[in-house]
């Protein structure tokens, strides 16, 4: 008996292509934090609400087109990768008002480091010399991008700590992703993920006594375009991306996305760069080369 023919793989390439797109999209999270009157946390509930709403349709559609009933495991880890992201989300939009753009950006993408060290160690993923050298200068690039007058100036406050604190859940996020990814379509991934992220933040602004209305025109717009570019395009390019892509390899890529965080806050807020920063940001692009050019393992 002949054995059924698979559909081919997509392309590597859409991979990388959906990974910039992310890093694009991404880079803009903590400006629109900055630009709404909102209280961060508020910010990022109603980010993963209109995404939700959003995606609601398209995900529907494809459970329709599912041939066979989706299995448990990979449901729930989408539900446990929805709250990872909203707790993320809860403290990193919550250190923006305590803490430097460049600041929470270094702590909170700490998180590839994270996620290499949990490849190794628990997964046991066998990741190349050239890997460890170019995770090594992504994020020593980073450091100076982005963390320079902490490094000048050494003081860290309690934003500082919230950010360093949501790394972790960061990188939980993306190796539970890189699971459940395997055996569920991105749409509805996605779906489910940005519906627990909302609940959980939805809890974080009730507790905190945050309120949920009577913001102006601009912040009901900064939500809007927060959802639907940030949280709708980014992490649904991301997403895709992580179905094909090594979550050790996704994460030191997604350096990028606070390299370009700061190069967006200087004309919005005044926060400039020097040419220490700006050797920071080549080194940042050189350590993503050296982790993407070898033949890393990819997720079929």
């Amino acid at each position: 008996m002949s054995q059924p023919v698979l559909p081919a793989a997509p392309p590597i390439w859409r991979a990388y292509a959906a990974l910039g797109v992310g890093v694009l999209a991404l880079s803009m999270t903590s400006i629109f934090v900055r630009l709404s009157s909102a209280p961060g946390p508020v910010t990022a509930f109603y980010r993963m609400l209109v995404a939700a709403l959003l995606l609601a349709v398209p995900a529907l559609l494809a459970l329709q087109r599912q041939t066979s009933s989706l299995p448990a495991v990979p449901l729930r880890l989408a539900v446990a990768a929805g709250a990872l992201a909203g707790l993320d989300h809860a403290l990193l939009s919550a250190s923006v008002a305590l803490t430097r753009i460049a600041n929470l950006t270094l702590l909170n993408n700490i998180a590839p480091l994270w996620v290499a060290l949990a490849a190794f160690f628990f997964f046991r993923e066998r990741l190349p010399r050239q890997f460890w050298l170019g995770l090594a200068f992504t994020l020593g690039g980073a450091g100076f991008v982005i963390g320079y007058d902490l490094l000048a100036h050494p003081h860290l406050s309690g934003g500082d700590a919230l950010a360093g604190l949501s790394s972790l859940f960061y990188a939980a996020y993306y190796l539970v992703t890189q699971r459940a990814r395997r055996a569920l379509p991105v749409l509805v991934f996605m779906w489910i993920v940005n519906l627990g992220a909302a609940g959980v933040l939805l809890l974080v602004c009730l507790s905190a006594g945050y309120p949920l209305s009577g913001f102006d025109s601009r912040t009901w717009l900064v939500f809007l375009a927060s959802g639907l570019f940030s949280q709708g395009i980014g992490y649904l390019a991301v997403a895709y991306a992580l179905g094909r892509l090594p979550a050790s390899a996704v994460a030191p890529t997604m350096v990028a996305q606070p390299v370009l965080t700061t190069l967006l806050a200087v004309p919005l807020t005044g926060e400039g760069l020097n040419w220490v920063q700006w050797l920071g940001g080549a080194v940042v692009l050189t350590g993503i080369y050296l982790v993407n050019r070898r033949a890393l393992p990819v997720l079929e």
